[in-house]
């Protein structure tokens, strides 16, 4: 029975083993080897998404950590990428206080928005307090990317959330 249970323990931990796992690796969805402008950044995916639907799986503590973690294997200023997860994080747990039920559509949205904030925040601090330079239209390619495989993702993670929560194939 235990056995059970930490298997249990380890499944649930899966969003927060993902999101430290992308952050302390250096994978960071860039694909511009085989495409030339093809980068997404699914940390926002899935801090936006487990934020939204579970957040006791993702706290604001461990998203604030995750993206300490992010600037040092990076190379940016450390808490850039901290502030900028967070204000996803925020945009999340705002519309999940305020809906009832959402959809990949309303989601789809926020999620815009979020992504929006978070941009605007990573570039005006980047900008003012380092030397690093960053292209709007590098960030425009990375948002448009994110935003495309945000449906993807979605219904991924509805799929394993719907696993852990009922403990079977639903």
């Amino acid at each position: 029975m235990s056995k059970f249970n930490t298997i249990s323990k380890v499944i649930n931990l899966g969003p927060l083993i993902l999101l430290y796992y992308l952050s302390v690796s250096e994978i960071d969805s860039h694909f511009e080897n085989y495409f030339e402008i093809l980068s997404f950044n699914i940390q926002l995916i899935i801090i936006y998404f487990w934020v939204s639907k579970r957040p006791e799986a993702l706290g604001n503590g461990h998203v604030f950590f995750a993206g300490l973690i992010n600037d040092v294997v990076i190379g940016f200023p450390l808490g850039l990428s901290s502030l900028s997860y967070l204000a996803v994080s925020f945009v999340a747990t705002y519309v999940k206080n305020m809906t009832v039920n959402t959809r990949i559509t309303t989601d789809w949205f926020t999620f815009f928005i979020a992504i929006f904030f978070s941009n605007v925040i990573f570039f005006v601090l980047l900008t003012n307090f380092s030397e690093t330079t960053v292209s709007i239209t590098e960030m425009s390619y990375n948002t448009f990317f994110t935003l495309l495989f945000f449906p993807f993702f979605w219904f991924i993670f509805t799929y394993y959330n719907s696993i852990i929560t009922t403990g079977k194939n639903a």
